[in-house]
């Protein structure tokens, strides 16, 4: 199969799925353009600030690219091409754009609000407190894989092929991190125009590559893991207008050039893919399903890009006519990093069989490789794509660490909802814990009733002593995220890789239930909803099932080392913790959505949608 013909086929079903399917939701969803948004509505000039839709889509499509599209695709690519190819294609388009698409809509019609809170408005305060437990964990998980990827594309090691250009990578990051904050301040201080601060963007990004090909940071991976993590710790508490806006805004256009570079190599280059189409459906005792729709998430769908959504981008929305190239071409775009990186790992292979190295890594020689052919000197293409990717990563893992931190703070307080009525939907009934799970007395549910009842009172026991204070605190809620992540990152982002997936998806099917009862309850048509939501409920409870087994089974044998023990148990609690948290979280939404009556709803702007 030919590298080209896949691009061509991949640019021609994803700009139909924009101009078609995209633009077919913005119109049955009711996107109102003279409608007032929470950005202008509860503007703060910290999280509420209204944007310009260039910058919001920047900032959005850098969050969520990462390394989950390149990763994914090339660890499923095992299965062969096609697989991993038609489920980009088809996933994004009905499932992970319309994620996307729904998870923002809905949070704008909600005071900008998170997932959690949609949640809490139509099941409860314990619904939401357990699908906040369950944003932290996820958020630990992320952090763990994605920092284990960033820090090796920045160590040097010996006898390494690439010799120092990895340390010239990390002192381009460290010197786009300083640039992001000065272009911060410049960008809010100065409010100078878009054309002005795209001339200084392309400067700033050529400057630190320079910089860092001729004055590289070579370091050993240990002290890489204390400066990552405390660059993570200061941007999660950090206002997102000093880095986390600017950084994104900064990224993207380098981003763009990766994506460019990389389009123009595989026309020009027009590579062959050395991948059988398929390989079977048992792979090293992995199975098709659920193992391909859990290892591709990014690209696919992915429900960390519900917690970006809802927890920043939403607050920076001007008008609703944005929301489509925001968060549905954000997604496209991401499928087509995704693409591209299954075409590298596929002319990158050598008989039939995967390349060695880390997934990032075979990214950027292929892509570097097809620029070589063209004249671009290799060092310098292999820096960019190296850039692009570790700076991405980073992005992502400062919006997590946020996320994650606030979550937590969420978690511990004990204050009632902002009040303030806007296009936001007010439950007037309020169910109980009863309401939320049967009566029958089953082991089960009587486990469920005292989990809940200890999640509910947890934050009144704690408030009586001072330590919920202190945990609440921004500082101290981002060490309690960060710690355990810390300790995860040792073991590697490929040990993690198939936990984090799963939670992953699960966190995007929960997404895609708070959405439809949000949609039901606003009298919104959800039949586009419905699929990817019971798809997705089926692969993450399997996929965590065998996760769960597998990890119970290696602590069985008892072939680890004292340090390895601790890990695996560490991953088997969480993973068990995930898939009671998911279990739970689903069935108390079930129930409000299979009721007869809907919740009585009232909306201060119900005559405009």
């Amino acid at each position: 199969m030919n590298g080209l013909y896949i691009l061509i086929i991949s640019v021609i079903v994803l700009g139909l799925a924009y101009m078609l399917y995209g633009r077919f939701l913005s119109k049955v969803w009711k996107i109102d353009e003279k409608i007032k948004t929470p950005a202008h509505e509860y503007e703060d000039g910290k999280e509420y600030v209204p944007t310009n839709p260039a910058v919001v889509f920047g900032y959005e499509f850098a969050s969520i690219a990462g390394a989950g599209p390149i990763n994914g695709p090339i660890l499923a690519a095992g299965f062969g091409w096609l697989p991993a190819l038609l489920w980009l294609l088809l996933g994004s388009t009905f499932f992970g754009a319309v994620h996307d698409f729904a998870a923002l809509y809905t949070s704008v019609k909600n005071q900008g609000k998170s997932i959690g809170y949609i949640i809490e408005l139509y099941v409860g305060k314990t619904g939401k407190r357990l699908f906040l437990i369950f944003i932290w964990l996820f958020s630990i998980l992320v952090i763990a894989a994605f920092s284990d990827i960033v820090i090796n594309t920045f160590t040097v090691l010996e006898n390494h092929s690439q010799g120092t250009t990895n340390g010239s990578v990390a002192s381009s990051s460290l010197l786009f991190i300083a640039a992001a904050v000065g272009m911060g301040f410049l960008i809010k201080k100065r409010k100078i125009s878009d054309l002005a601060s795209s001339i200084i963007a392309i400067d700033i990004l050529i400057a630190c590559i320079i910089l860092g090909i001729f004055f590289p940071i070579i370091l050993p991976r240990s002290l890489w893991i204390y400066i990552v993590f405390g660059y993570i710790f200061t941007a999660s508490i950090l206002p997102v207008w000093v880095l986390g806006q600017p950084r994104n805004y900064l990224n993207s256009f380098l981003l763009i050039a990766m994506i460019i570079a990389a389009f123009i190599g595989v026309v020009f280059i027009n590579p062959e893919i050395h991948l059988p189409a398929f390989t079977g459906f048992n792979i090293d005792g992995r199975y098709l399903f659920p193992t391909l729709f859990i290892t591709i998430a990014c690209g696919a769908i992915s429900g960390l890009h519900s917690l970006i959504v809802t927890g920043t981008v939403s607050k920076q929305i001007s008008n609703e006519k944005h929301i489509l190239p925001v968060s549905y071409g954000s997604m496209l775009l991401e499928t087509m990093v995704a693409i591209l990186a299954l075409i590298a790992v596929g002319h990158m292979a050598v008989g039939g069989v995967l390349p060695p190295g880390s997934p990032p890594e075979i990214f950027a020689q292929a892509v570097s490789g097809f620029l070589k052919e063209l004249g671009l000197p290799y060092e310098v293409s292999f820096i960019i794509v190296s850039l692009a990717i570790s700076s991405f990563v980073l992005t992502t893992l400062d919006t997590v660490a946020r996320l994650g931190r606030l979550s937590f703070q969420e978690l511990l307080s004990t204050k009632d909802n902002d009040k303030k009525e806007s296009t936001a939907v007010r439950v007037v009934h309020k169910p109980q814990v009863s309401e939320m799970f049967p009566v029958k007395k089953t082991s089960f549910s009587t486990f469920a009733k005292k989990l809940v009842r200890f999640v509910r009172q947890l934050p009144k026991l704690l408030n009586k002593s001072n330590i919920i204070k202190i945990l609440k605190s921004g500082p101290t809620a981002a060490v309690f995220t960060l710690g355990p992540a810390f300790y995860l990152t040792i073991v590697g982002y490929d040990k993690i890789w198939a936990l984090f997936g799963s939670a992953n998806q699960l966190l995007a099917a929960l997404t895609l239930i708070a959405c439809t009862m949000f949609f039901r309850n606003t009298g919104r048509r959800l039949f586009m909803l419905l699929i990817p939501t019971v798809f997705m409920l089926c692969v993450t409870f399997t996929s965590l099932f065998f996760e769960i087994r597998n990890r119970v089974l290696l602590l069985w044998q008892n072939q680890q080392s004292l340090d390895d023990i601790t890990v695996t148990s560490l991953q088997t609690a969480i993973a068990l913790l995930l898939f009671i948290l998911g279990i739970m979280v689903s069935v108390s939404c079930a129930r409000k959505l299979m009721e007869k009556n809907p919740v009585e709803i009232i909306t201060a702007k119900t005559a405009k949608g």
